[in-house]
């Protein structure tokens, strides 16, 4: 089985901040980090359910985060397997900030 993988435009925004603010330190490291995230998420497209729960609350079982390390932390993209076709990437933010925006 395969998921088709979609984004939010909350979650296409956050990868554009991530990336410009990347682009701004390391055109280099702003390249990487990019492939590293988009290879991960390519996981989703298989195995979905092997990433973590992002809720404890049994009602929520579907919200899972996915761990991207990348450098000395990573980043975390929020998803939500909609259904048995499609995961929806809701948000993703770098490991060292507050929460997701």
């Amino acid at each position: 089985m395969s998921y088709r993988i979609r984004f939010t435009r909350e979650a296409e925004a956050d990868l554009m901040r991530l990336f410009d603010f990347l682009l701004e330190q390391d055109i280099d490291s702003a390249a990487k980090a990019e492939a590293a995230i988009y290879k991960a998420i390519e996981l989703l497209e298989v195995f979905p359910f092997s990433c973590r729960k992002a809720d404890a609350d049994e009602h929520h079982t579907l919200l899972r985060e996915l761990l991207i390390p990348f450098g000395g932390a990573g980043y975390v993209v929020l998803f939500k397997i909609e259904n048995n076709e499609t995961v929806t990437i809701i948000a993703v933010r770098h490991q060292r900030e507050d929460d997701y925006h």
